[in-house]
């Protein structure tokens, strides 16, 4: 089979194509999934009822978009204390309410912001500063799997997005763009927060080197239609999955305004729940 090749204005339309794609695929699942959002700040707002349908969903089963993009940006920290500030009250002040075991968090940020060994203790705020002072468009690259914590020979669990790659892009404005690379994606529970999470981290990168938001793509080596449990062990059925899609569909479709993403995230104690991917 083809891998599904995608691109769509904003992240809640781009999650609904994604969905609707790899649920049409054999096993509600496929593989070398490739989404391009054109504009990621775009469509990722709470308030937006799109993401809202979804957003209620999730609640249903003790989840949330905004949990699941805080996992990858803590926008409610870095409005309140800017950079690079909000990186310690992030280390000192939420990593400890939400860390579970000494693997790690499942908090993506952590990664990104503290990698014992590496050159920069903090590859995220070294990606910033480089970017800042090298003429280099292509020399900007975040890992996020560590095979000293992430291998072991359990088949569930563990981190789900492997490794970012950040391009400036020459023109005027210059424009930061991403490319998100996922080991496996769940496309029910976790790609909206996911979308609206990597879209917030490239508008905190471009704006701390003074550029503009261009396109995220993403890479879903594995993607699947989920059915997510409670926290009780209840499991959703495909009839609510159905449900869900067809609440959606319901709503007055529209085209999506450029509009910024920092308003879309709460705050630190919202997001104890979000782990993983």
């Amino acid at each position: 089979m083809s891998p599904i090749v995608l691109s769509q204005p904003s992240c809640v339309e781009t999650w609904r194509e994604a969905v609707r794609a790899v649920d049409d695929a054999p096993g509600h699942e496929a593989h070398n999934v490739l989404l391009t959002v054109e504009d990621p700040t775009a469509g990722a707002q709470i308030g937006d009822e799109r993401v809202a349908v979804v957003d209620q969903f999730l609640r249903r089963h003790d989840k949330s978009v905004r949990a699941i993009s805080n996992t990858i940006f803590p926008q409610a920290l870095y409005n309140r204390h800017g950079a690079p500030e909000f990186f310690a009250s992030f280390h000192e002040r939420v990593l400890p309410t939400v860390r579970k075991t000494g693997r790690w968090s499942g908090y993506y940020f952590e990664r990104m912001s503290h990698w014992p060994g590496a050159p920069n203790d903090n590859p995220l705020w070294d990606i910033v500063t480089r970017m800042r002072t090298l003429t280099a468009n292509n020399k900007y690259e975040l890992a996020l799997f560590d095979p000293a914590r992430d291998i072991d020979n359990s088949p569930y669990g563990g981190q789900c997005l492997s490794f970012l790659s950040f391009k400036r892009l020459p023109g005027t404005p210059r424009k930061v763009a991403l490319t998100a690379l996922y080991r496996n994606h769940y496309y029910i529970e976790k790609l909206l927060g996911n979308l609206i999470g990597l879209g917030q981290l490239m508008s905190f990168v471009a704006t701390e080197t003074d550029q503009a938001v261009g396109s995220l793509t993403i890479i879903s080596t594995h993607a699947m239609i989920d059915l997510p449990c409670t926290s009780a062990g209840g499991a959703t059925a495909r009839k609510d999955i159905q449900a869900l899609l067809g609440e959606y569909d319901a709503l007055p479709q529209r085209a999506d305004q450029a509009n910024s993403a920092n308003g879309s995230v709460a705050s630190p104690a919202a997001a104890v729940a979000g782990v993983n991917s």
